[in-house]
């Protein structure tokens, strides 16, 4: 019978727990900008999402691997339903109101956080970094050029 000393080793915390942990990093990062930016979905949000990627993906793979050569187990499957999941997430936050469109930025935000979550998952660190970046540039620096441009435009 393990004990929980035995559960808790080095390769259970490198392998399982600090990809979970860099999810969360990334996607509260995000969701921070968004605070910011004075939108709906903040850092607890977008780490959620980013988390639970994440932890799809892990389940997968510990599930693929508890089972290998059982059974036609595929983790890359688990990571196609967190796109769709995360879709109709996205969708519920999409308001048409008084002819204006809103919540298309942050429903990209959280879809993209499911990614960088799933990066994470299967981690891959420094594509789930660099994603994270681009993302802040995106949300920050050409927030800004837009704001410019539709200013100049008189919009």
């Amino acid at each position: 019978m393990e004990t929980i000393g035995s559960l808790v080793s080095y390769e259970v915390i490198s392998e399982q727990l600090v990809p979970l942990l860099v999810a969360v990093a990334l996607g509260a990062l995000i969701g921070f900008e968004r605070v910011l930016a004075r939108k709906t979905a903040g850092p607890r949000t977008h780490a959620l999402v980013s988390m639970g990627a994440a932890l799809f993906v892990l389940v997968g793979e510990a599930v693929s691997n508890a089972y290998l050569g059982l059974a036609p187990l595929d983790p890359v499957r688990i990571a196609s339903q967190i796109i769709v999941g995360v879709g109709f997430l996205g969708a519920g936050i999409i308001i048409f109101r008084d002819s204006q469109l809103t919540g298309l930025t942050t429903a990209s935000g959280l879809w993209v956080a499911a990614g960088i979550g799933t990066a994470a998952g299967f981690k891959l660190y420094p594509l789930a970094i660099f994603a994270t970046l681009l993302t802040l540039f995106i949300f920050v620096v050409l927030w800004y050029l837009e704001s410019r441009v539709t200013k100049r435009n008189g919009q």
